[in-house]
Order: C-alpha cells, then sequence, then structure tokens
C-alpha cells in the first residue's frame, strides 16, 4: 500500500466517530508518526510503499482512535510552538491559543533579555519550555501540583530547554521556594477555568481523558486560581512586570478586574485567532 492510500484509508475508517475532515486530520498525525515524516515530508511520500510494521500497528492504534482517545495520547506526543511534547493522562494537551500566549509574551520582551519567569500549572511543560526557547536568558520556573505531570515536563525539557527548573508546589496554598520577593518579570499560567456546569458542552474525548484537576473549577469558585494569582502577582513581581493568563472566554472581564483590584495596571483582555477573548495581561503597578 502507498503512503496516500495508507492515509485515506486510516481516515475512512475513523469517519464513524469523527467528522470528515478531522478524520483526515488524526489519519495524517497517525501515518506522519509511524513513517517518521513531517506533513510535507508525508505529502512528497505519497506514492512511496508503506512498511510492515507500519501497517500492523494500525489496527491497535485505531480501535484506541474510535473509543475517542485523543489521538495525541494514543502516539504520546502533541505538536506545541515548533516541540513534539510528550503527553500523558497526566497531563493536558497542549492547545494552539495557548500557543498565542506565548508569542503575546515574546513579543513583547527582547529576544535577549535576562527575564526570571515563573509558569504556573505547567503540566506537559509546554508554557515553560517555549518561553525559555523563545527568551533563551530567561531563568524560568515551571510549578504544578502534580507530581506526574513535573515528570512529564522534566522529560520534554530534558530534549528542548534542559535550563527550565521544576518545583512540586501547590499555589493555592505555598509559594515556590527561592524565589524572592519582588525579583520576578513575568507570570504566566493556564490554570483550570472550566466550570463543572460547562461539562456537557465538551467533547467527549476530553472528559473521558484529560485529567479533571487540570481542566475544572467549581461554579461557586470560577476564578478560585485567578484571585490566588493576583494576590501573589504584587508579591513576586518586580515592579512594571507582566502577567499573563489564559481564560476562560466567557470571564473575561471578571477576571481582569480581579487584577486591577490587586493594582496591577494596563490590564487588557485579548482575543485569540478566533476573537474569542482567551487571554489577559497587566503590568505590576
Amino acid at each position: 500500500m502507498k503512503t496516500r492510500d495508507f492515509t485515506a484509508s486510516l481516515a475512512l475508517d475513523l469517519q464513524p466517530v469523527y467528522p470528515e475532515r478531522e478524520a483526515q486530520a488524526i489519519a495524517a498525525l497517525v501515518v506522519e508518526h509511524l513513517l517518521a515524516l513531517d506533513s510535507l515530508q508525508r505529502l512528497m511520500a505519497a506514492q512511496q510503499p508503506v512498511p510492515p510494521a507500519a501497517l500492523a500497528a494500525v489496527p491497535a492504534l485505531a480501535a484506541r482512535l474510535l473509543a475517542h482517545e485523543p489521538v495525541q495520547y494514543v502516539l504520546g506526543t502533541a505538536h506545541f510552538a515548533g516541540m513534539e511534547l510528550e503527553v500523558t493522562p497526566a497531563t493536558l494537551i497542549p492547545r494552539p491559543e495557548t500557543e498565542e500566549l506565548v508569542q503575546v509574551i515574546t513579543q513583547a520582551y527582547p529576544a535577549n533579555a535576562a527575564l526570571r519567569v515563573l509558569d504556573v500549572g505547567t503540566g506537559s511543560g509546554c508554557l515553560a519550555l517555549a518561553l525559555a526557547r523563545a527568551l533563551p536568558k530567561a531563568e524560568v520556573l515551571a510549578v504544578d501540583i502534580s507530581a506526574e505531570a513535573l515528570a512529564v515536563a522534566r522529560r520534554n525539557a530534558a530534549h528542548y530547554a534542559p535550563q527550565v527548573t521544576f518545583q512540586q508546589v501547590d499555589i493555592l496554598l505555598n509559594l515556590p521556594t527561592d524565589l524572592a520577593p519582588g525579583t520576578l518579570d513575568i507570570l504566566v499560567s493556564n490554570p483550570p477555568y472550566v466550570r463543572e456546569s460547562e461539562r456537557p458542552t465538551m467533547r467527549d474525548n476530553v472528559l473521558a481523558w484529560e485529567p479533571a484537576t487540570a481542566l475544572f473549577v467549581p461554579d461557586e469558585d470560577p476564578l478560585l486560581f485567578y484571585r490566588r494569582l493576583a494576590e501573589i502577582g504584587p508579591v513576586l513581581l518586580r515592579p512594571g512586570g507582566g502577567i499573563y493568563l489564559e481564560i476562560n472566554e466567557a470571564l473575561g472581564a471578571e477576571t481582569a478586574a480581579l487584577l486591577v483590584a490587586q493594582g496591577f495596571v494596563d490590564v487588557t483582555v485579548l482575543p485569540d485567532m478566533f476573537g474569542k477573548a482567551r487571554m489577559v495581561r497587566g503590568r505590576c503597578g
């Protein structure tokens, strides 16, 4: 079987569960993974025969995909900011809108700036590693409550940004150790922000597989993590330091108000590529 036919056949097998275009995109990712190709190489290899080992691997992978397991967990990797990161059910799958948060930050600082950065709730390490690569003179610390997520993040850092350091911290209760007050330049976080009442709107492959503790917050306190970040920001950030947060699109104004109440200035809600309120930034006054 040729590569193009291999991809088309797998996409057809997935269509009982996935819409046609999504099935095609997933099939392409699987084929690229099995053949160790990028997207351009896959297209160029359209007429090349598929090795028997790749053909033999497909039934088991397809069965997992048809059970709604996200393709990133099936393959064990997710693409983010030019990296191929390890992901497991202990970590969220990095999203494109989080890449936009990286872009917002890196556009605000010179690439050679000697900065101190704290990433709260690092998960796979995607934000911390992307910032460390884009700002190579930055000192980046990443924290998470989950030991399992930190193990994944450390393995990713070994490949892409070994200078990043990690700590296991419950940010709601404690601050990172060895981080003096008023020394931080950037505080960034993509904390849990999906309200429990929003569960019915979410897809099965998210609900059944991604870590609930990294996704959901109680309806009675949906800004739980943002309130804490707004409180610790003025303690950790130096004057003029920046806070950058990914947010629930329905709570942009409320999140911004928390920052203003804690003395942040130039607080702005930013849209993502689809025009949804997805980020808030501010500056420590």
